[in-house]
């Protein structure tokens, strides 16, 4: 009995780039960077395969106000870039399962004492957002999302500082800032990493920073000093942009 092999995120991105007809995009004069980003699924018609809708209501609104758009330079945000479905996907598949899980913890151990928590990122999210959400409504009588940029931006910064007391809510293994810094960081690979995982769509967030990409050779520029590098980022599927 053959075992069917199971497509992972990365070949079905990479597929849905390279099943673009060429002579389509020769026709309409595309370049191969804005074909990734046709290829690349709209936000606004994306359905979420990990978190729920509320869930997904709350992690639009936090990546948005973490990566605002118009940053320097008029930089592309979080929510341009598709960051939100980066993090879903990251959620969905495999990530954190190779983590030791075997206690005891102590969630207020310094981070030189490695990992401390008895959940996994998937875990993180689903009660983060739940105490979040909670919280917001105990002190603002509406949900993260509904809430103004301020007031949003107030709530990331107590989430950071652990202003928010997870403990008081019922949740002792959690504190709030280790679910801010998840946060974070998943919010800023989204932003920075390859396309083919989902985020950084048309590579928007490499092209604001300068960043060169995945190009194979740089030897031709190893002794051309004080030049600014004139080519565009490269893609792992070989997009240009």
């Amino acid at each position: 009995m053959l075992l069917q092999k199971k497509t992972t995120r990365r070949k079905f991105l990479l597929g849905s780039i390279m099943a673009l007809p060429v002579s389509t995009i020769l026709i309409k004069g595309l370049t191969a960077a804005q074909a990734a980003e046709m290829a690349a699924p709209e936000l606004s018609d994306y359905k979420p395969v990990f978190f729920s809708a509320d869930e997904w209501q709350f992690i639009m609104a936090a990546a948005d106000r973490l990566i605002p758009a118009g940053g320097k330079g008029k930089a592309p945000g979080a929510l341009e870039t598709n960051v939100p479905i980066f993090i879903d996907q990251q959620m969905h598949g495999e990530f954190g399962e190779e983590i030791y899980l075997q206690g005891p913890f102590n969630v207020h151990a310094p981070a030189t004492m490695g990992y401390q928590l008895p959940y996994r990122p998937q875990q993180i999210y689903k009660i983060g957002i739940r105490l979040a959400n909670s919280w917001c409504q105990q002190n603002h009588q509406k949900a993260f999302h509904e809430l103004s940029d301020q007031d949003k931006d107030s709530v990331l910064n107590q989430l950071q500082k652990n202003g928010v007391q997870f403990a008081q809510m019922g949740e002792a293994s959690l504190v709030a800032s280790q679910f801010f810094n998840e946060l974070l960081s998943d919010t800023k690979h989204g932003y920075l990493a390859d396309p083919i995982y989902g985020g950084n769509k048309g590579m928007k967030a490499w092209i604001a920073i300068g960043f060169p990409g995945a190009r194979a050779s740089y030897t031709e520029w190893v002794k051309q000093h004080n030049i600014p590098y004139p080519l565009g980022p490269v893609s792992l599927a070989g997009a240009r942009a």
